[in-house]
């Protein structure tokens, strides 16, 4: 029987000249490699700004066009819609009847014309922003007995203020609602600018009571957003915070974005509900569930394979995950009974864990697979109620307005003047939410208070809600 013994190859011989030739063109395809992601990285950022996706669009440095489809697409109603048409006026919803009287006689022939009944026609008018000048007579009455003077009390205005409650409220609510600037207003109105400012100031100290009582509303919360921007206020940078849910909204302007502004909000003690957040390290220590926003997520992922476009890992990934994504932030939206969603949440959820715990090379992918392993519980809550979103859209829509304001004002001109943003932005976003007429209804409640100053301003404003 013969055996062989396996012995180690000596006569083998490498070519080191070959050798160095592949080390040479493995190091300058590692290299190129590198070098084109460097230049992708840097066109995205010359087209879409330093933060990718998630730039906001105050820094991106250039804006495209829209699409050629877009373009060309019609706008109007689809072919076969119903419509909306709009419906006649009836005499009980009319502010003001018109009479409108024609000739008597026939323009052609002047025969006396008979009267066949009336036309009704709509038309919507509109009243000029304009103060008016008031002259109050008050009547002043004296007793004879105990020698006291006594003056009537006029409505509408609160006590030593030039500016009535309803024009107090009109300023409030265009410039803090609807962005109309204080030089607009100051123009229409025909008031000083440094008039209407100190104002809004008497006002704010008035509606500051309320802002505690929002405050422990936004905790008692079952859902929680929060967001934050950036804010200038006399010339140094800042931040502005907001905290809001359906029916509270509450800003803070401050200089830092350190997490002590989150702690003002949210407290220490046990919260109930969720708190829906990007991944920003502030809100790690919220004394409550958190849920963080797959909207950054998926920006992030879809920065991944502008990145690297050419790599088959990071296309299957984008290709599997984006949808996955995009299909648990819309499922609220389809109106499922509770058992439903949560049979498809569950399964949803499923097939994003199993994608995330994919093997995978390439570091970017790894990166955004960590963060669903090693943030699980931060991940899926989302799956256990309707009510929670997996995406931080309403903070987001909440915040444009005053990004808006942000780029016409560029900040605050004072301390003081953020302070009083503050409450007011707090009080009429809130009111805004809860009534179909913020003016109306802090008009109203300004008005009782002339009659009786030491009544409760929240429930005035508010009434009994305290949702």
């Amino acid at each position: 029987m013969i055996t062989f013994r396996p012995r180690a190859r000596s006569d083998w011989t490498v070519c080191k000249e070959c050798l160095h030739k592949q080390q040479t063109i493995d190091r300058l395809q590692e290299e190129l490699r590198r070098v084109k992601g460097k230049l992708r990285y840097q066109e995205r950022t010359a087209k879409e700004g330093p933060f990718g996706s998630s730039t906001p669009s105050s820094k991106v440095p250039l804006k495209a066009n829209s699409l050629a489809e877009n373009q060309a697409r019609k706008g109007g109603a689809k072919p076969g819609h119903p419509g909306h048409g709009r419906k006649p006026l009836q005499p009980a919803q009319s502010e003001r009847t018109v009479p409108v009287h024609g000739p008597t006689t026939c323009p052609d022939c002047g025969t006396p014309l008979e009267n066949r009944g009336v036309q009704r026609r709509t038309v919507l008018d509109a009243q000029p922003l304009k103060s008016e000048k008031q002259l109050l007579l008050l009547d002043l009455k004296r007793c004879p007995k105990c020698r006291r003077t006594f003056r009537a009390q006029p409505a509408g205005v609160l006590p030593k203020s030039l500016f009535s409650n309803r024009l107090v409220s009109v300023v409030a609510v265009e410039h803090y609602l609807h962005g109309r600037t204080l030089g607009q207003l100051h123009r229409q109105l025909g008031i000083g600018y440094g008039a209407l400012i100190n104002a809004l100031h008497r006002l704010a100290r008035r509606l500051q009571p309320i802002i505690p009582r929002l405050v422990r509303q936004y905790r008692a919360a079952v859902v929680k957003h929060a967001d934050e921007t950036g804010w200038r206020s006399d010339g140094r940078g800042g931040y502005t915070w907001l905290f809001c849910t359906p029916r509270v909204s509450l800003f803070r302007f401050r200089s830092s974005r350190s997490a002590k502004v989150a702690r003002e909000v949210l407290g220490t003690q046990r919260l109930p509900g969720t708190l829906v957040v990007d991944r920003y390290s502030a809100y790690n220590k919220a004394p409550c569930a958190i849920q963080y926003c797959y909207a950054h997520l998926a920006r992030d992922i879809e920065d991944l394979q502008k990145d690297d476009p050419d790599d088959p890992e990071v296309n299957r990934f984008v290709e599997t995950a984006l949808p996955q994504l995009a299909a648990a932030m819309s499922l609220r939206q389809l109106n499922l009974s509770k058992r439903q969603f949560r049979q498809q949440a569950a399964a949803l959820r499923q097939d994003i864990e199993t994608t995330m715990m994919a093997p995978a090379a390439h570091p970017g992918v790894q990166h955004i697979q960590d963060l669903f392993r090693e943030k699980s519980q931060r991940m899926y809550r989302w799956t256990l109620d309707p009510r929670i979103p997996a995406e931080n859209n309403r903070a987001e829509r909440e915040l444009r307005p005053l990004v808006i304001a942000r780029k016409v004002s560029f900040g605050s001109q004072s301390d003081a003047g953020a302070a009083t943003r503050e409450v007011l932005m707090s009080v009429l976003a809130t009111l805004q939410k809860r009534t179909a007429d913020p003016l109306v209804t802090l008009t109203a409640a300004l008005d009782t208070l002339v009659a009786d100053p030491q009544a409760d301003i929240y429930r005035l404003i508010f009434g009994s809600d305290t949702s």
